[in-house]
């Protein structure tokens, strides 16, 4: 008898340890390292963070990916896992609301006219994939250039990518997210076109718990941290607003 419990309280003790399991959308990166750095620090629990496109969470998750959280760029992709009855029913909520920019670091956007001169490669994220690219194929659409444009499209598969490709100098602009080019609370570069929340539909992150990870002590620990203030700080500061405050 005693050497089953032992054995239950080490399986016990396992489980315990394994980490907290986060798929985050790309653009939500840098907050998330730092949010999820101070949570281990002050709770003790570790978490392993994996950054991608959300269509491809949502594939990977589909298939078993062991993920007990998912992050998305979106609310279409976390909606599509409570569908599917892999994510926890009534566990969906919005954690932040996303800006798209234009940004061109050899010259000024020109509030987006730049798109009307000569250049040779635009990049976006996959819109298939990437929410972030889909906001941009609704900014291009708006401003009529979506036909004229798409010769010159250089994709990335998530909006990381999408950053890659403007820093590298492999396309003059692009469209990447707000967060990526923000630091200590302000932006790092001036060439930037903020675009304005009329060109494309409002950028609604949503979370979902993936099976019954709520169940765990870990997972409703980190997600009343997220709440915290700590935690809104941060998220407000890489230019993310927080729902119910004013876009």
């Amino acid at each position: 008898m005693r050497s089953l419990v032992a054995l239950l309280a080490l399986i016990f003790i396992s489980a315990q340890a394994e980490p907290l399991k986060v798929a985050v959308a790309s653009n939500f990166a840098a907050p998330m390292l730092a949010i999820a750095d101070e949570f281990e620090k002050q709770s003790g629990y570790p978490v392993s963070l994996a950054f991608g496109a959300s269509g491809k969470f949502v594939a990977q998750i589909t298939h078993g990916a062991p993920f007990h959280l998912f992050f998305s760029a979106d609310q279409s992709k976390p909606q599509a896992l409570l569908d599917a009855g892999i994510a926890q029913a009534g566990s969906q909520q919005t954690y932040a609301i996303g800006k798209l920019v234009l940004w061109s670091p050899g010259q000024d956007p020109q509030q987006g006219n730049i798109l009307n001169g000569p250049y040779r490669k635009l990049a976006l994220a996959n819109p298939r994939l990437a929410p972030y690219g889909s906001a941009a194929v609704s900014v291009l659409t708006q401003l009529n250039l979506l036909q004229s444009s798409k010769a010159r499209w250089v994709q990335g598969e998530n909006i990381a990518q999408t950053y890659q490709f403007v820093q590298s100098g492999n396309a003059e602009l692009g469209f990447v997210a707000l967060s990526q080019l923000m630091h200590n609370g302000a932006l790092d570069t001036q060439h930037t076109w903020l675009v304005p929340s009329h060109l494309y539909p409002p950028i609604y992150q949503d979370r979902v718990v993936i099976r019954n990870a709520h169940e765990r002590a870990d997972t409703q620990a980190f997600l009343t941290f997220l709440q915290s203030p700590y935690a809104a700080q941060i998220i407000r500061s890489f230019g993310y607003v927080l729902p119910g405050q004013d876009q």
